[in-house]
């Protein structure tokens, strides 16, 4: 479930409940009609969100993708902590590269978006010291 407000250019998503396969298409559907709009910058706020899995992940990142290549810019907010969400985009290394990423600074919305807005480069995790034979 997705509730969006717009103001002033800001669009501010309110994620709630499961981010998972079931609810994550609807994420696309909603920033992408947010981008349409023209706003001029994103929140994704995330508060409400009580589990995401791979396809939530997914969500996110290709919302990042789609505002940095708008020329929008773009944060993930309310990951609490100690919760499943922050476990999970720590265990994969996206929890800081979700963090607020402004669009280049390009005054051509055009320009912007060719632009790319390419991120920093990520540096992997180290994975713990496995714990006996894999299933793999």
């Amino acid at each position: 479930m997705a509730r969006t407000a717009v103001h002033a250019g800001v669009a501010r998503v309110v994620l709630v409940g499961d981010l998972d396969m079931d609810t994550a298409p609807h994420v696309g559907s909603v920033v992408a009609a947010c981008l349409a709009e023209g706003s001029t910058c994103l929140r994704l706020d995330m508060t409400g969100v009580s589990f995401c899995d791979c396809a939530g992940l997914s969500a996110l990142l290709g919302a990042r993708a789609a505002a940095l290549r708008a020329g929008v810019d773009v944060a993930v907010e309310g990951i609490g902590a100690g919760t499943q969400v922050a476990r999970l985009l720590s265990l994969i290394g996206v929890d800081t590269f979700l963090a607020e990423r402004k669009a280049p600074v390009d005054a051509d919305p055009v320009s912007r978006r060719s632009a790319g807005a390419v991120p920093p480069p990520h540096k992997p995790r180290q994975l713990p010291p496995s714990h006996g034979p894999s299933a793999f």
